[in-house]
C-alpha cells in the first residue's frame, strides 16, 4: 500500500477551495430563497385583493391539524 502524503500548501488550498465554493452554494441558495418569497408575498397580495385570506386559511388549517395530532397522541 502507498502511503499518500499530501503537502501542507495542498491541504489548505483543498479546504479554501472548499469554502469558497460552500460560500458560493449559500449565497445562491439565499438568492433563491428571497426570490421565492417575493413570490409567495405577490401571490399572497392577489388573494388578499380578491378576498381571500390565505394566511388566516393556512393557520387554521394548521390549528385543526394540531388538534387531530393532540388528540392521537392522547390515544
Amino acid at each position: 500500500m502507498v502511503d499518500k502524503k499530501i503537502s501542507k500548501d495542498e491541504e489548505v488550498g483543498y479546504h479554501k477551495g472548499a469554502i469558497y465554493t460552500l460560500m458560493n452554494e449559500r449565497n445562491g441558495l439565499a438568492q433563491m430563497i428571497g426570490i421565492v418569497e417575493q413570490l409567495l408575498q405577490a401571490h399572497i397580495k392577489s388573494l388578499k385583493d380578491l378576498g381571500i385570506d390565505i394566511v388566516a386559511e393556512l393557520k387554521a388549517n394548521t390549528d385543526k391539524a394540531k388538534e387531530k395530532l393532540d388528540e392521537k397522541l392522547k390515544q
